[in-house]
């Protein structure tokens, strides 16, 4: 009720009664102005309401705050291991990888490649995923030793269990490919290995590694005259 009001009201009936009346509704009315300029700090704050699914309503100051985040539901199953540090944070090609020449002469090669991926504490683990490899040129006394590149194979697709357990070697803790490479013996390339994650990251390993050894000849033969 407007304070005002009650003091017009107040002057008003103020004429139609005595002095010992009119003392007292006037003390009433300083009452009535020293109140009205008080904070109401004993007013309780309004309890945020909330849905069944745990939004806030109209009514919460936070509905928006709560609406710009991401729900749980929507975030991918392996962003959880990785901020947990048991995802696959690193590639790593192991020196067990190789190119070993073909029976026959000629440049043609096979690239025995083992690759393993490692979680934040570096340990190997088994992890879905797409794995790509490309070769380059070596490039001595370099800044950046890779050059041009030379081949880049066809991607193995890991995210389904059984071809990711086709490559998988339980006793090395890694995966092995066999690529098939057209290479000069004793030349100098580096492999590269690039895993595309479910959740989006990409995680790349390079290792150096030489052609095959050229293929020991036969001893000349003599004939004794």
């Amino acid at each position: 009720m407007d304070c005002r009001l009650r003091i017009a009201d107040c002057g008003l009936t103020n004429r139609a009664m005595g002095h010992g009346a009119r003392t007292a509704v006037w003390g009433f009315c300083v009452l009535l102005l020293t109140g009205c300029g008080r904070p109401q700090t004993q007013v309780p704050a309004p309890v945020p309401q909330t849905t069944n699914s745990g939004e806030a309503t109209a009514s919460n100051p936070q509905a928006t705050i709560m609406s710009s985040r991401t729900p749980v539901r929507d975030r991918h199953p392996q962003s959880d291991l990785v901020a947990a540090g048991f995802g696959p944070a690193k590639v790593s090609i192991l020196p067990l990888s190789e190119m070993a020449g073909s029976s026959g002469a000629g440049p043609a090669a096979t690239l025995d490649v083992y690759v393993a991926l490692l979680d934040a504490f570096s340990c190997p683990i088994k992890g879905p995923g797409v794995l790509r490899f490309e070769l380059y040129e070596y490039i001595s006394r370099s800044a950046d030793p890779k050059g041009q590149r030379i081949v880049i194979w066809p991607d193995y697709d890991l995210t389904s269990p059984a071809e990711n357990n086709k490559y998988w070697r339980d006793f090395l803790r890694a995966y092995e490919f066999e690529l098939d490479v057209r290479a000069d013996p004793g030349r100098t390339y580096i492999l590269e290995a690039t895993c595309l994650c479910p959740d989006g990251r990409r995680l790349t390993g390079d290792y150096m590694l030489k052609g095959p050894s050229p293929a020991a000849r036969p001893p000349a033969r003599t004939t004794s005259k």
